[in-house]
């Protein structure tokens, strides 16, 4: 996808609480994947069929550093930067 707000390989930064819609069925539904700020990177990007819409699959890191499952994530869920 050549004209992807985000690239494969980059580094975002959660701008919004994330939390599982049920697409992850092994966690909890409303599990918080992300807070506000968490680091990830992008691992996969595309487009929703119905919309057209950027979807971005992003490994957010946990507390020890550990990248979780992709997460799927719309573009204004992520930022270049950290919030502040």
């Amino acid at each position: 996808m050549e004209d992807a707000r985000y690239r494969i390989g980059e580094l975002v930064f959660a701008s919004e609480r994330i939390v599982n819609d049920g697409s992850l069925p092994q966690l909890a539904e409303d599990a918080v994947l992300a807070e506000p700020g968490c680091k990830g990177v992008v691992v996969r990007a595309g487009h929703l069929a119905e919309s057209r819409e950027e979807i971005f699959l992003v490994r957010f890191e946990d507390d020890s550093g550990t990248l979780g499952p992709p997460v799927g994530c719309l573009a204004d869920e992520l930022a270049s930067a950290p919030p502040g």
